[in-house]
């Protein structure tokens, strides 16, 4: 399915490229995992975060207050970001669910590799097999993401190697930025699209020293771990950022900085040892909720776009903007001929060029609305109004007074409720399979609405980690008296 679309659009696009080459932009994603909403520093929501590097990208083009992902879960944000269609209209819309469909789909890398750009993928996959990601547009793959083996098909100069496994030589951030910028030192002349996809800071934690001493205060340790993920990230923006301007390909390359989905706190954000599963030490304040919720903690990411000299520098931006506009973005300014928004088009796009509106030419919004479904959630943000659902439960929430989601306006103005629903459901019957839920709720999820959206304090019952500590606490004492005991023999 996939491949006699690439061999139709790539005829047309040969005899133009050459001559268009030279004015065409580089385009350089960086895609980060579980990163809350607070943690950069140009964001002015924390004062303990340090990223000087995506500060300096905001400063130089776009700080975006309302960029979202398309889902709350690493697998559907990364197919539909890589797409540029919303992931449930071709399955992959949670962790877990066949890639099937994504594997028919042209991702924006395959596009652009038939239209001439060099394309490189660096870190976290996630959508298959890693030695398996050339078929899916990227000619080179550097695919580290922990300190164990990954696939790749460069070295960490940029060279060729077989695609096969390779062994680590460095911090698995450092590595991947590394090799992005031997790539662009190897293809400085010619158009590329980097997708560089640190898996930071989502667990398990595992910052080096380096990045540990630049956060000496008392804190959490895996706070004092997600800050020194973090670090290690905006270190790789600014030694890429750095080596576009040694080629005089500042003003050449547009760069997207996101995050793939809001950071797991697992409520309570308990600062358990280890790196493991838990926590991640990111936040998402001011936002309620987190990971696995399309309440704003769980989408509503950092977002920042830069392109000096096209796109005006110190704006920031309050529409609401989506990860699914990279892909139609990019294609737009490679000139490749796709028609977004056609119902029932393969090559539609869903997803608008968002460089008329962030260089004033166009000072409409963006969107009309944005909408997304994650099993027995869904939601829709139209302007400020955003409905939210997860499953039987309902909330109307004004985001421009509201952006904590804490006061539901449902009694109110249910006309606006009644009006949204009825849109997100529209909607919701293009994709597949259809409707406004693939599933009921799972007991979890009713838990986390009931502590975010409801307020309610955690019983017992349903707080598994107070109870694992309060048992904790009770072998502890226990320890303590029979060792008393015994020395008291």
């Amino acid at each position: 399915m996939k491949l006699p679309i690439m061999f139709a659009i790539v005829p047309s696009l040969l005899l133009t490229v050459t001559a268009i080459a030279d004015d065409r932009p580089n385009v350089i994603v960086f895609y980060t995992d579980d990163h809350g909403h607070a943690d950069l520093s140009c964001q002015g929501v924390v004062g303990d975060v340090q990223t000087p590097n995506v500060d300096a990208l905001a400063k130089s083009g776009v700080l975006a207050r309302h960029g979202y992902s398309t889902a709350p879960q690493c697998i559907p944000s990364r197919a539909g970001l890589l797409v540029g269609k919303f992931q449930s209209k071709f399955g992959a819309e949670a962790n877990g669910y066949s890639l099937k469909g994504f594997d028919e789909e042209l991702t924006i890398a395959e596009r652009l590799q038939a239209a001439g750009y060099v394309t490189a993928q660096f870190g976290k996959w996630h959508l298959g097999p890693g030695i398996r990601i050339t078929d899916h547009g990227f000619k080179h793959v550097y695919a580290q993401n922990s300190g164990g083996p990954f696939a790749a098909n460069i070295k960490l100069d940029g060279q060729d190697r077989p695609m096969g496994t390779m062994q680590t030589r460095l911090y698995h951030i450092d590595g991947c930025s590394q090799a992005a910028v031997s790539i662009i030192d190897r293809y400085k002349d010619d158009p590329f699209f980097l997708y560089v996809a640190y898996r930071a800071p989502h667990v398990p934690l595992d910052a080096r020293k380096k990045y540990l001493d630049r956060f000496p205060d008392a804190m959490p340790e895996r706070r004092r771990q997600a800050l020194a993920m973090l670090s290690a990230v905006d270190d790789g923006v600014g030694r890429i950022v750095s080596t576009l301007a040694k080629h005089n390909l500042t003003q050449k390359t547009l760069i997207f900085y996101i995050g793939d989905n809001g950071a797991p706190l697992k409520i309570h954000k308990r600062d358990a040892p280890g790196g493991g599963p838990g926590w991640d030490g990111s936040l998402n304040d001011p936002l309620n909720g987190e990971k696995g919720m399309l309440s704003e903690g769980g989408m509503h990411v950092p977002f920042v776009v830069s392109w000096p000299g096209t796109i005006p520098a110190g704006q920031i931006y309050d529409h609401p903007i989506s990860a699914l506009d990279v892909a139609a973005t990019a294609a737009s300014l490679a000139k490749i001929d796709v028609e977004p928004g056609e119902p029932g088009k393969l090559d539609e796009l869903d997803g608008v060029n968002l460089i008329p509106f962030l260089t004033g030419q166009d000072n409409s919004a963006p969107h009309d609305a944005l909408m997304w479904r994650w099993i027995a959630q869904s939601a829709i943000r139209e302007g400020d109004w955003k409905l939210l659902r997860g499953g039987d439960r309902e909330y109307l929430y004004n985001l421009e007074s509201d952006i904590e989601e804490k006061h539901s306006l449902m009694a109110t103005h249910p006309d606006i409720a009644d009006r949204l629903r009825e849109k997100l459901k529209t909607w919701s019957e293009t994709l597949d399979p259809p409707g406004l839920t693939t599933g009921p709720m799972a007991k979890t999820w009713h838990d986390y609405y009931d502590f975010y959206m409801e307020g309610k304090p955690l019983t017992p019952s349903n707080d598994k980690t107070t109870a694992g500590n309060n048992a904790k606490q009770k072998q502890k004492r226990r320890r303590a008296i029979r060792a008393k005991a015994a020395a008291n023999d």
